[in-house]
């Protein structure tokens, strides 16, 4: 993962999809529902909460998991941090630090700088904050989940110095 990938080609890659075991809870919850429409309806069809329960909370789990942070090279050797939608030359990139979990709190309350690019899934226990040093930009950091952290930041640090 530290070698320069080729063109276009990710050197880093993440999904921050939800917990597996979310799912089976979303089915028990389902279950749960199907149950109580029977008792409380018991003239509606059985499957009428699952035909409907079931697509929404696979559209839910799926949405809330789509989100990916990657670090690709370009042909010109300069790297792009794509952070969700956001995307970051790496030119712009001051410093990379994680935020562990512990300090999660704080770096998202009484630290947190209103102007800055905050991604945060809150199944993921770590975070990378990015400081800035694009003058053109008023952001001041970008602050995101990343379930490996120090990977990313290997990469950034590699593709900088090399």
């Amino acid at each position: 993962m530290t070698r320069p990938a080729p063109s276009g080609a990710p050197r880093f890659d993440e999904r921050l999809s939800v917990p597996w075991w979310w799912w089976p809870a979303g089915f028990a919850v389902i279950a749960l529902i199907e149950v109580s429409v029977r008792l409380g309806h018991p003239g509606v069809p059985a499957w009428i909460p699952v035909l409907v329960m079931v697509p929404l909370l696979a559209t839910a789990l799926l949405r809330l998991g789509r989100v990916r942070i990657t670090l690709t090279e370009r042909r010109d050797g300069e790297q792009l941090l794509r952070v969700g939608p956001a995307r970051l030359p790496a030119r712009f990139i001051a410093d990379a630090s994680v935020v562990p979990a512990k300090d999660k709190q704080v770096a998202l309350g009484p630290e947190l700088d209103p102007s800055a690019y905050v991604l945060h899934r809150p199944w993921i226990g770590s975070m990378v904050r990015v400081t800035l040093n694009d003058p053109a930009d008023p952001t001041p950091y970008w602050i995101f989940s990343a379930r490996r952290p120090e990977a990313l930041l290997r990469c950034l640090r590699t593709g900088r110095s090399g």
